[in-house]
């Protein structure tokens, strides 16, 4: 480690901003992993949200490990119609497929009102929720650090960024899976967030990059449109 980039403001500024750049980018790990363990009991949501950070800090840092072989995956591997596909586009591509077909599955459920029932259902359910984590994770890794290869220039600061920022997810995910569970219809807005990022994602892997400040900022006024029905339904029922 070296310990000289602790007194270079340069290193600080660098550590911040990729910090703040891989908590912006965990949204949609969080959002995710909150949806999926939401059907689980209580201890078991805990368990999974656990093994599923926890494998997304431990991707993260093994990337890390092997920028050349991560930089390499963005060299072109074929061409078709046009565009030049790489090992990341390929993955994000699959990746945003996975993400599009659980979330129309998901809201397909809610909207049926199917329920799967018995504890072997839930043991069943309990291993694919967290094989799912550890696809989806993997897809979310590599878009994070490739991202962020070009915003600091010493591996210590990604890997000290990259824990801050798995925290940070870890403290939020609690809370959120909780309101996600309380409020049945925030589960379905947060399932029209993935299918949204899931686009997003399908977009990046065929060429056509969409900002993600736009789904955020979107995301952002749903969200807040969803608190004020939420409030307005309290305030009903209290009446």
């Amino acid at each position: 480690m070296n310990v000289d980039l602790l007194f270079q403001p340069a290193a600080w500024v660098s550590f911040l901003t990729l910090s703040a750049m891989e908590i912006v980018l965990g949204i949609d790990n969080v959002v995710f992993i909150s949806v999926l363990v939401s059907r689980l009991p209580a201890a078991q949501a805990k368990r999974a949200r656990q093994i599923g950070l926890s494998l997304a800090l431990i991707f993260r840092i093994l990337l890390l490990m092997v920028l050349s072989f991560l930089i390499g995956l963005t060299a072109p591997v074929f061409t078709l119609f046009e565009h030049a596909f790489s090992w990341r586009d390929l993955i994000l591509l699959a990746g945003g497929l996975f993400l599009v077909f659980k979330a129309t599955h998901e809201i397909h459920r809610g909207v049926e009102g199917h329920d799967e029932g018995g504890k072997g259902a839930i043991t069943a359910g309990f291993s694919a929720i967290v094989a799912q984590i550890i696809v989806i994770d993997i897809v979310f890794s590599v878009d994070s650090i490739v991202t962020a290869i070009g915003m600091a220039e010493h591996i210590e600061i990604m890997i000290a960024a990259v824990i801050v920022a798995m925290i940070v997810m870890y403290i939020a995910s609690g809370p959120i899976s909780s309101f996600i569970e309380k409020h049945p219809t925030t589960k379905m807005l947060a399932l029209a967030f993935l299918l949204m990022i899931g686009a997003a994602l399908i977009a990046d892997g065929v060429g056509f990059h969409i900002p993600r400040n736009y789904l955020y900022v979107a995301m952002a006024f749903s969200a807040l449109v969803e608190m004020l029905n939420i409030a307005a339904r309290r305030n009903r029922a209290a009446s």
